[in-house]
């Protein structure tokens, strides 16, 4: 069984990627909002306290339109969420043949109705946090996979995110990403 801070760890991953695979739904938006922050003056308790203020404040239709804005555009959004895009500067390259190979290794496989590849952060945010919640030792250990696929570009994808200064609640889901991958750096280093 998972300890007390892998399992918030794991649930912080989850959260992620479903912040990051499509917009908020209302109720996901009142459960963030209804979340009591313990240590609110540690700066990861500013950075849950900042998140649950921007879902307070936030509006779902707009969201959905930001959302579309962001990640998805006409062409594409102002982000491309792809591993592969951060580190090489294009899609569907080596760092996404990388990472399939450990997905193999874990038992994981794209599903067929998926549209996106697997290096998505949203994905990639759900295999860490199914690592971290495994029974027993998974083939690749949660120190690999974040190391390998995870620490080369996330910090910059959020980074990028929390720029976004159009956009209240996305810019405040980048500062939480930036500052949880600042302390998953320090955890893997």
């Amino acid at each position: 069984m998972a300890d007390e801070n892998t399992l918030w760890r794991s649930q912080t991953y989850a959260l992620l990627a479903r912040l990051l695979s499509s917009s908020p739904d209302q109720e996901l938006l009142d459960n963030l909002a209804a979340i009591e922050i313990e240590y609110a003056d540690s700066p990861m308790g500013k950075l849950w306290l900042a998140l649950t203020t921007a879902a307070k404040q936030a509006d779902v239709s707009k969201l959905n339109d930001d959302y579309q804005t962001l990640f998805i555009g006409v062409t594409h959004g102002q982000l491309i969420p792809y591993s592969s895009y951060y580190q090489t500067g294009f899609l569907m390259e080596e760092p996404l043949s990388e990472l399939r190979t450990d997905l193999a290794k874990l038992g994981l496989e794209r599903q067929d109705e998926t549209t996106e590849p697997e290096d998505h952060i949203a994905a990639e945010c759900e295999v860490m946090r199914l690592i971290l919640t495994a029974e027993g030792t998974p083939i690749v250990s949660d120190k690999v996979f974040f190391n390998s696929h995870i620490e080369p570009w996330a910090g910059q994808f959020f980074n990028d995110l929390m720029q976004i200064k159009t956009m209240n609640f996305y810019q405040t889901v980048g500062e939480f990403g930036t500052g949880f991958f600042s302390l998953e750096q320090r955890i893997y280093s």
